[in-house]
């Protein structure tokens, strides 16, 4: 049976690289996939999923008007699977897309992405993957300071100072953005 699973973590946690897995893992058994990334995330080039250790996989990228349900409906051969990475940037419409893909199309969808801005706030994508999501699962990683699961993403400036208010998007890797605990998230030793 389908289902729409949601995978989050904080920064650095490996997001990206478990979608390029769970890709090959599908094409290894001759299984297709479609991949699908958001237009937002430039930090490569819009439409690639990239990890942090060098792995890449091109992906249709979504934008405001992108209607996924429309493209894995007409996409031919019929995907196994659809994977999408940086799911928080989604819409609400973008998340129901994805919920129809499950439940009419019955092929399995699974979205990674931060569930909380550096602000501590829910990305609208993230909020609705965890209203319509059949399986949630944290994916884990340690803090950049101390030996604590991060649950956070602490955003710094180009000095390296903590930076808690201000715009919710702002593409990023390592200059920009830390996985924290809630402690050094609120006294971080910087």
């Amino acid at each position: 049976m389908a289902q729409l699973f949601f995978k989050y973590g904080a920064m650095n946690s490996g997001k990206s690289i478990e979608i390029i897995k769970v890709a090959h893992n599908y094409e290894e058994q001759g299984k297709s996939v479609l991949l699908f990334t958001s237009g937002v995330d430039n930090r490569d080039e819009v439409g690639s999923i990239s990890s942090r250790i060098g792995f890449k996989r091109r992906a249709v990228p979504i934008f405001e008007t992108t209607d996924m349900y429309e493209m894995v409906s007409n996409y031919h051969p019929r995907p196994h699977c659809v994977l999408i990475d940086e799911v928080q940037f989604l819409s609400k419409e973008h998340v129901l897309q994805l919920a129809k893909i499950v439940d009419q199309l019955h092929i399995p969808v699974m979205g990674f992405g931060l569930k909380n801005d550096f602000r501590n706030e829910l990305f609208e994508g993230s909020k609705y993957m965890l209203l319509y999501a059949d399986k949630i699962e944290e994916m884990k990683t340690i803090c950049w300071f101390c030996e604590r699961k991060a649950i956070m993403n602490l955003r710094i400036d180009s000095n390296g100072k903590p930076v808690y208010t201000g715009d919710q998007i702002q593409i990023g890797g390592n200059e920009s953005y830390y996985p924290v605990c809630r402690h050094c998230y609120s006294h971080p030793p910087i």
